[in-house]
Order: structure tokens, then C-alpha cells, then sequence
């Protein structure tokens, strides 16, 4: 999640009548020796890469309807491991405690749509593997611009960058020029904040790029995007400071994005607009 140490997420049922898609068409990838003789002793003797993860977040981390871990993150950080010759060994957290967890020894890496920054960069090394941004929705028919929506009711889930950053920016330049404030409704789920729209309680919903979209996939036909993707930046996988695991993780991605694994995994819940080309190790500017 983009800039603070929270995290949205969406349940796995809302009321537009749409859960989740749980099916999927994980890609099913094979050891390849060479790569994961470079995985550190420690983890190759363990047979196992601990992942430290926090969820709901869907379409990326979530549970599905008996109880397993599930998402693109998941689908992608099992052909990694499958590559390394490990299996993911999946522990639940709070968001706020994944990196200190992963500079104790806890866990070998976090997964949970940490967006790369500058200032975690100080804790952890990152290996990027997607591009994520914000994105909004609307209802169609009821257009709403991103950068004009003095006025309007705006749907987020509370305590992410959408509530504490972008949003009152987008205010304050509202009330600057004279313009009616945005009215910030903040929910402590994001399927909330995606029934708000459904609903007409709010005119809009902004949310990170793969959440948006993933909504708006599952809201058969209830909702739209709002403009485009704004804000990009990477996600990453966060792993103790130096440790050689990041180059092992970054051949393992490289390989799976040669193959075609890594469009298939992304295609199938829908975040093909996020796909990198190249993984890089500390990419992340901001």
C-alpha cells in the first residue's frame, strides 16, 4: 500500500452480489536448478520460503470461502517458490508488524502489496514485481473527474493513502480556490467503500489501481473506472537488509515473466495493466 504502513482490503463478499473469483489457473511452475542454487542454505535446508502476509486485500491476498490464502500475490509467490525448489509457507500478520518480522528472522520475505519506497528501503531491500497506482470508480452513467470532484462524496477504506494523502490534497485545492470540499467517507473495509458507490451513497471510490479494477470486474457492470491510473509506482517484496534472497527472488520473477507464467498468472485476476517487464531490486523513487 502506497506511502503509509496500511493497508485496505475487501472482503470476500459484498453486496453487489459478486464474490471474489476464487478459481484459478495458477501457473504451474517447475524447479529450475540453476536459479534456485543460488537460494540462501538456510532457507534451501528448510525447504520452505516463510511469507509474511496480511489480508483481506483481493484481488492480490485473500481468503476464499473455506478458509485458503488466495489472490494474484499468491498464485505468483507459489511459481517462485516452486522455482526456488520451495514451498511457500504462508503467515498471517499485522500489516505494520511484516518488516520488522522480516529483520528479526521471522519471516524470509513479506508479500502483501507493500508499495517500494524510499523510506522502507532504509529497513528492507525490495524486489519490485508489479506496478500499482490509484484508480477510481464510478457508476455508469455519472461521470466523475478525478481531478475536479469538489463537492462529491468519495468512498475510501480509513487509514490508507487514499484517506490520509490523496484525498485531502484533492480537498484542500478545492477549498483553496473557493471550490465545496471533498466529502471523505471513510470505511474500515474496502467492500464497504465499493458498496457505497453500488449504492449511491457515494459518487465515487479511489483505491489502489488492482483493488479498483478488480472491483469493478466483480460489480457486473454496477461500476466503472474514473479516469485513468494515477501515482504509479512499484510493489515489492521486502527481504531482510543484503540478504542474497533478493537476487534469488529477482532471477526466479525474470524467469517466470520469460516463460509467459507471470502473464498468465496476472491475466487471470484481471491486473494485466500492473505487469513489469524487468524486475528490479530497490526500484522504487519516492
Amino acid at each position: 500500500m502506497a506511502g503509509t504502513l496500511a493497508l485496505s482490503g475487501c472482503s470476500s463478499k459484498n453486496d453487489t452480489g459478486a464474490g471474489p473469483s476464487t478459481a484459478t489457473t495458477a501457473a504451474k511452475a517447475q524447479k529450475v536448478d540453476e536459479i534456485a542454487a543460488t537460494v540462501p542454505d538456510d532457507i534451501k535446508k528448510s525447504g520452505k520460503l516463510v511469507v509474511g502476509v496480511n489480508i483481506p486485500y483481493a484481488p492480490n491476498e485473500f481468503k476464499d470461502p473455506s478458509g485458503k490464502i488466495v489472490g494474484f500475490d499468491v498464485d505468483l509467490m507459489n511459481a517462485i517458490a516452486s522455482t526456488l525448489g520451495l514451498t511457500a509457507d504462508y503467515r498471517e500478520a499485522d500489516f505494520a508488524k511484516i518488516i520488522p518480522s522480516i529483520q528479526g528472522g521471522t519471516f524470509n520475505v513479506g508479500m502483501s502489496s507493500f508499495t517500494d519506497t524510499k523510506e522502507r528501503q532504509q529497513s528492507v531491500d525490495f524486489v519490485d514485481y508489479f506496478s500499482a497506482g490509484m484508480l477510481w470508480a464510478q457508476r455508469p452513467g455519472s461521470p466523475i473527474d478525478p481531478n475536479n470532484a469538489c463537492g462529491k462524496k468519495v468512498a475510501v477504506q480509513a487509514t490508507t493513502t487514499e484517506e490520509t494523502d490523496e484525498l485531502p490534497a484533492k480537498s484542500k485545492a478545492c477549498t483553496d480556490a473557493g471550490k465545496p470540499a471533498i466529502e471523505i467517507l471513510k470505511f474500515d473495509g474496502q467492500d464497504a467503500a465499493t458498496n457505497a458507490v453500488v449504492l449511491g451513497q457515494a459518487d465515487a471510490m479511489s483505491a489502489d489501481s488492482p483493488v479498483t479494477a478488480y472491483a469493478i470486474k466483480q460489480s457486473n457492470g454496477k461500476l466503472e473506472a474514473a479516469g485513468e491510473i494515477f501515482d504509479s509506482a512499484p510493489y515489492g517484496w521486502p527481504v531482510a537488509k543484503g540478504s542474497p534472497l533478493a537476487a534469488s527472488l529477482q532471477k526466479a520473477l525474470q524467469h517466470l515473466i520469460d516463460t509467459g507464467d507471470y502473464k498468465t498468472i496476472a491475466s487471470n485476476w484481471g491486473v494485466e495493466a500492473g505487469m513489469i517487464a524487468k524486475p528490479t531490486i530497490n526500484g522504487g523513487t519516492s
